[in-house]
């Protein structure tokens, strides 16, 4: 059994009426970015604090490398994770907060500057951490999961705060830590960049696993037979698509998506039928799309469009 492998098997879990967790199962194998996504109520935050034993399942369990999270000696070096970046003393400094995590489990004061140096707070190391911004905190929170050199980590909403340059180093950072072999379960609403980052995913809805696939296999599945059409003559391209048994859909003043006929018929029936047209070209689906159409059934709160149930 890997040490750097998180086993969720048959998660169920209940907070009065609610069900939070309805037969969570799926695995975090080492050496990727695992996305975790949802909607809210879906059972993303009580499954990762399960797996980190701050909350215990009704039924079914949670590994870590095979055992449970309290049974393990030393946990930070085991698995690291950033639950709540607020999970600070504000009065501490970045350093001294590090530093007394770092004794709690044995840890050499050095590996305290290592990990400071990693995430980018060198300048301020020894400030406040109550006066740190958001993207500020997380960094810090990232810092202390990283402490004990752990082969897991779990990681909630880490791109929150963070401006453009903090997106693009946590991205970075977070392929670097799965390309030293490390299991690394990221929770985000940000489909876009999950999509640039993570391996696989994990969606789930209602407390339980909708799909559990890699990120380029559910892509290429959800664009599978999707086709883009430039044309100066939208109605007419349209309605000799249709009548060809294709699904179409404006999405611009001279662009069509087209499904259900694939591109190579496109062309010849717009050929065939003189409609002028100047792209014909397969269509590439983004995760966020690919999520939406999963998770459409499973969304628990829902508000109106914009404009719409105000007067």
């Amino acid at each position: 059994m890997s040490q750097a492998t998180i086993e969720v098997s048959g998660l169920r879990k209940r907070f009065g009426p609610a069900t939070a967790l309805d037969g969570m199962t799926f695995t975090v194998r080492p050496g990727r970015v695992t996305g975790f996504v949802g909607p809210n109520g879906a059972g993303k935050s009580t499954t990762m604090r399960v797996i980190v034993g701050l909350d215990a399942p009704d039924t079914g369990s949670a590994l870590i490398g095979g055992r449970p999270y309290r049974s393990l000696r030393r946990p930070l070096t085991r698995v690291g994770s950033l639950l709540d970046a607020a999970a600070v003393q504000p009065s501490r400094s970045a350093r001294n907060h590090l530093l007394w995590l770092a004794r709690s489990q044995g840890l050499a004061a050095g590996r305290v500057d290592e990990v400071i140096g990693r995430v980018g707070l060198e300048r301020a190391a020894r400030r406040r951490a109550g006066g740190f911004s958001l993207g500020m905190r997380q960094r810090l929170g990232i810092a202390a999961a990283l402490l004990g050199d752990p082969p897991v980590l779990l990681l909630d909403e880490p791109f929150n705060g963070m401006d453009p340059e903090g997106i693009v180093w946590m991205r970075g950072l977070l392929r670097a830590l799965a390309d030293e072999g490390r299991a690394v379960l990221v929770s985000s609403h940000l489909m876009s960049e999950l999509e640039g980052t993570a391996d696989h995913v994990v969606i789930v809805g209602r407390g339980k696993v909708i799909a559990d696939t890699g990120v380029a296999d559910l892509i290429a599945r959800v664009s599978a037979g999707r086709v883009a059409v430039r044309t100066t003559d939208l109605p007419r391209a349209t309605a000799v698509l249709v009548d060809a048994g294709a699904a179409v859909a404006a999405t611009g003043p001279d662009t069509l998506a087209v499904s259900g006929v694939p591109a190579e018929r496109v062309v010849a029936l717009l050929g065939a039928n003189a409609v002028p047209f100047s792209e014909v070209a397969a269509q590439r689906a983004t995760l966020e799309e690919a999520y939406f159409g999963l998770t459409r059934d499973a969304v628990e709160y829902r508000g109106e469009p914009a404009g719409e149930g105000t007067r």
